[in-house]
């Protein structure tokens, strides 16, 4: 499955990268979660969780449906 969410987040990357940002992903769990640290200038940014959730989770749900989620890695 870790390849099936590396080609779902080609597809947002250049849209994280049009800002100055990108996404890295951590590993996926056993248990079907995505773990994915967000890079550059989406790191600190205030509305990066709306990113997580609008933009990355949306795209790799739709993507991988049996994927069960998608969280930010520590």
């Amino acid at each position: 499955m870790h390849d099936k969410v590396e080609a779902a987040l080609d597809k947002v990357r250049p849209l994280l990268q049009a800002d100055g940002g990108n996404v890295e992903l951590v590993e996926v769990t056993d248990k079907g979660i995505a773990k994915v640290r967000l890079q550059g200038a989406c790191k600190g940014c205030p509305m990066s969780q709306i990113t997580l959730r609008n933009a990355i989770e949306r795209t790799l749900l739709k993507e991988i449906p049996e994927l069960k989620g998608v969280e930010p890695a520590e």
